[in-house]
């Protein structure tokens, strides 16, 4: 019997586990996959509070080896479901755990081509994040695949760095703003390339192009530096439907406090409806959950 369980090993759940040992609660935190989550991606990090720069890695490690120090404990295993009750049971593929209060803080994965090698550019090439790694291209050529909301506003982002932003858009038309899509049309650096798609990334040690098919069939060669995907997130909410209430999109919905419908369980970081997903917004969830729960737990 734990008081917390934490599922998902990103900033929000080891910053809930800092808080949580902090209030001498007894801590799980529960991982599928990387310790760090999507920030490991990262190869080169300036907007973290407290360091000039670093790795997603590095700052991963730092993460989990202060949560260790504080005495949690940490699995890596994938969690199935929580049975609710007075007392939440957590069931994982390699076993069930008890606890008195839950924090799901399972992020959102950035959604991805599918293409082959795609794993391999990951932080070598590919990012998700303008205002995380635009800089790194400052004068160079970039991609930004998508069309709707977010690829415009991170095109715009790099359209102020980069020498060159071609964005590539699957759609006949681009599916953001108006005003957003005639800012970037203004753009003399800007290329806009509609109803095409990528097919296939080039480059041996990171992104060198790109290979592009368009709907006549006719392919071409960009050369890239960089690229960028802005093709949407996708919560990691599925197994916790029946205790949480989803919005549309899948998100979490809950608000600052990161409370849910059901008592004693909580929401932090990028799984939550919210409108900015930084590290530093994850973490700040992380924190407010931990406490929500102790006091749940106290009261």
């Amino acid at each position: 019997m734990y008081d917390i369980i934490i599922i998902g090993g990103g900033p929000a759940g080891l910053t809930a586990a800092l808080y949580a040992r902090r209030a001498n609660k007894s801590v799980l935190v529960i991982e599928k996959a990387t310790f760090g989550g999507q920030i490991t991606y990262s190869p080169k990090v300036e907007n973290i509070p407290g360091f000039i720069s670093l790795t997603g890695n590095e700052f991963a490690e730092k993460l989990v080896e202060q949560v260790l120090e504080q005495g949690a404990d940490v699995e890596s295993m994938e969690v199935l479901e929580i049975k609710n009750g007075e007392v939440k049971t957590v069931v994982t593929d390699d076993g069930e755990f008890e606890a008195k209060a839950v924090i799901i803080a399972t992020g959102a994965k950035h959604r991805m081509l599918g293409l082959d090698n795609e794993e391999k550019y990951l932080g070598e090439g590919i990012s998700f994040c303008a205002v995380c790694d635009g800089a790194f291209y400052k004068d160079k050529v970039v991609g930004v695949v998508g069309g709707g909301n977010s690829a415009l506003q991170e095109a715009l982002l790099l359209s102020d760095l980069a020498s060159k932003v071609y964005v590539i858009q699957n759609l006949d038309c681009l599916t953001g703003e108006k005003k957003l899509a005639e800012q970037l049309e203004a753009k003399e650096n800007v290329e806009i390339i509609l109803s095409t798609v990528v097919k296939e990334y080039l480059g041996n040690n990171g992104i060198e192009g790109v290979k592009v098919v368009n709907t006549d069939g006719e392919e071409k060669t960009i050369e890239l530096d960089g690229i960028f995907l802005a093709i949407g997130l996708v919560p990691q909410n599925e197994p916790f439907a029946d205790v949480l209430k989803l919005n549309d999109y899948g998100y979490a919905d809950s608000d600052e406090t990161c409370t849910t419908v059901t008592e004693g369980i909580f929401v932090a970081g990028d799984c939550r409806s919210k409108k900015i997903r930084q590290v530093a917004t994850a973490a700040a969830d992380g924190a407010i959950a931990a406490l929500a729960a102790c006091d749940y737990i106290d009261r």
